[in-house]
């Protein structure tokens, strides 16, 4: 099965997270697409995210939007880990486990595979990038204008994504749960309909501080 690993925080899932991978897995001819979330305290600590939702919820968030898109797989794989593996090694799981993988970043990321990952030349070769736009950034010249990025383009598939979701964000939405009372339709718009009830319901309960 070809598959798009898609790794992240997913903290909350956006409607982009989503819509966008979907896109581009149609648009590249993938069976499926692979969430995978991060655990709690790398997003926390790590990451320096301001809240984090729990790795359970997150998850079960993301179940209840796949019950609706039978493209998308979730495994709690990383979140039953007892420290957060390298991205490099939970590719190699999952292509033991028979997938064939390759792995699904927003532009966003693209700065940081210098300076912020371990083993890209190793998920270069192995497996491959798919980097989908974000914040209407020109991957292109991007990767022409950085000489690390340049020497990494052979590897990496560029898919522009429409305009509809480029600014929504997980963290536009935590944001706005923090004034919840006041802006509970706008995150509503942002978020997938399969979870808009659960999300404003239930995970209310579920922030760490």
């Amino acid at each position: 099965m070809k598959v798009l690993f898609y790794g992240g925080a997913f903290n909350p899932v956006t409607k982009a997270h989503v819509e966008l991978a979907n896109y581009v897995r149609k648009k590249l001819r993938f069976d499926a697409v692979l969430f995978v979330p991060t655990k709690d305290k790398y997003i926390k600590h790590d990451e320096g995210k301001d809240f984090v939702f729990s790795g359970l919820k997150r998850k079960q968030l993301l179940d209840d939007v796949a019950k609706s898109n039978n493209w998308m797989i979730v495994s709690d794989y990383e979140l039953n880990l007892e420290e957060q593996p390298r991205t490099y090694t939970t590719l190699c799981h999952f292509r033991d486990e028979g997938y064939e993988l390759k792995l699904l970043i927003g532009s966003d990321w693209l700065p940081k595979l210098k300076t912020g990952w371990k083993f890209v030349e190793e998920i270069s070769k192995e497996f491959g990038f798919v980097c989908m736009t974000r914040n209407h950034d020109d991957i292109e010249k991007m990767i022409a204008d950085d000489d690390y990025l340049s020497s990494l383009k052979d590897y990496i598939i560029c898919v522009n994504t429409p305009e509809t979701y480029q600014n929504i964000s997980s963290s536009k939405i935590r944001a706005l749960y923090l004034d919840i009372l006041d802006k509970e339709e706008e995150m509503k718009k942002m978020l997938p309909e399969e979870i808009n009830n659960i999300f404003m319901t239930e995970v209310k309960g579920e922030v760490h501080e």
